[in-house]
């Protein structure tokens, strides 16, 4: 009992703390509303782009994780926003405060004691909640790693 304790304690960890790396904290914070729509030279997207990417797939992530109804999103195109710019000055933070209310609800679901993390899932193919969170943490430590380097181009990384 004490290690599935611990396992859940390192994943909620994992999914919120930078340690090895920024966070998404850092990485979001005091962005300058000018840069967030530019797509630098040698990048592929915005840090708008990245920044709902990110908050997409994580959506997914967990909205798969608990409803057998949800529909994910088209691939790839469902996973990205329409534009490389916000459509209005309250977009980001929205998205930012989206991304982590359901990060806060994956960390609830890892706590949830009734929650088996090794089960497969019953809509799933095989999946697990542990797969499911790792995939999430996974994914979001990557985009991040693309928000940093965005921001690095832009010069507007502290």
């Amino acid at each position: 009992m004490a290690h599935l304790k611990s396992l859940r304690k390192h994943l909620v960890d994992l999914l919120t703390k930078g340690e090895a790396h920024a966070s998404f904290e850092d990485a979001v914070k005091d962005v300058p509303a000018e840069a967030r729509g530019k797509v630098p030279e040698g990048a592929a997207h915005s840090l708008w782009e990245l920044l709902e990417h990110v908050r997409i797939a994580q959506w997914d992530i967990l909205k798969f994780s608990v409803d057998a109804k949800h529909k994910s999103p088209k691939f790839p195109k469902g996973y990205w926003p329409k534009t490389p710019a916000p459509p209005n000055a309250k977009a980001w933070d929205k998205s930012v405060k989206d991304f982590l209310a359901d990060r806060d609800a994956l960390c609830k679901l890892i706590e949830k004691k009734g929650t088996d993390l090794f089960a497969k899932i019953s809509h799933g193919e095989g999946q697990t909640i542990l797969r499911e969170v790792l995939l999430a943490a996974d994914h979001n430590s990557y985009t991040v790693g693309e928000i940093v380097l965005t921001r690095r181009l832009l010069g507007v990384w502290k």
